[in-house]
């Protein structure tokens, strides 16, 4: 695992084999956006510590959507940490194992994406302290505002740091080379109307599941994406 700074003092990049998560500094209080796949939870203290931060200062996972390489070590961290797991309404059975993951409809292309995406392990059961709606702040950043953007599944969400010009988009939108639609929709046109939606809070700093963060001209370049992803 590879650990990214991104905003000094504020924000890094946990980055692993596949996915990532986000790591969010409020002094020594912590929140965790996603939370790496099942196993990861050592590589992912150890990453905190190598910032010399306490793990135990962990109060939040945020979880962007039910996907195993964004949910998979957030139960183990939790219960070590007493961090609340939060999760939009709409993905929580998902995350507690009570429904399946839903399956997404894939382009031709993304038949063998998708099948690489699966070596990553299975996500556990996990609790889901706090169901998330479209437009709940959460107590850090100033105030995150939960942005629900259906469409890679139907409880994804968006988290906006309006104070910071902080974006966490999960798998809506992916910046791997370019910034693009998130593969491995359940809902295309769904998934397309959330980048839009997303694209139009114009953040400065743009986070996404997959792919670098996007720091230069990012309100413009989301914006061309979205309108192209539209066309």
């Amino acid at each position: 695992m590879d650990l990214v700074e991104v905003i000094p003092d504020r924000l890094h990049m946990l980055r692993f084999p596949i996915g990532q998560a986000y790591l969010w500094q409020d002094g020594g209080a912590l929140t965790l956006i996603d939370a790496g796949h099942a196993g990861s939870a050592d590589a992912i203290e150890g990453a905190i510590r190598s910032l010399g931060l306490e793990p135990g200062r962990l109060e939040r996972i945020v979880l962007t959507h039910c996907h195993r390489d964004h949910v998979g070590a957030a139960g183990e961290l939790a219960a070590r940490r007493g961090a609340q797991v939060l999760a939009h309404r709409l993905d929580a059975p998902v995350v507690r194992g009570e429904q399946p993951v839903p399956e997404p409809v894939l382009l031709d292309w993304e038949v063998p994406l998708y099948a690489h995406g699966l070596t990553t392990p299975e996500a556990p059961p996990t609790r889901v302290d706090r169901e998330l709606e479209d437009g709940e702040v959460l107590d850090f950043g100033g105030g995150a505002v939960v942005v629900h953007a259906p469409g890679h599944t139907p409880g994804s969400i968006g988290v906006h740091l309006p104070e910071h010009g902080v974006l966490f988009t999960g798998d809506c939108v992916a910046g791997v080379g370019q910034v693009m639609l998130g593969v491995f929709n359940t809902d295309r046109e769904r998934a397309v109307a959330s980048f839009a939606r997303l694209a139009a809070l114009a953040p400065s700093v743009a986070c996404f599941g997959h792919g670098d963060p996007w720091t230069e001209d990012t309100a413009k370049v989301l914006d061309e994406a979205a309108r192209a992803a539209a066309a």
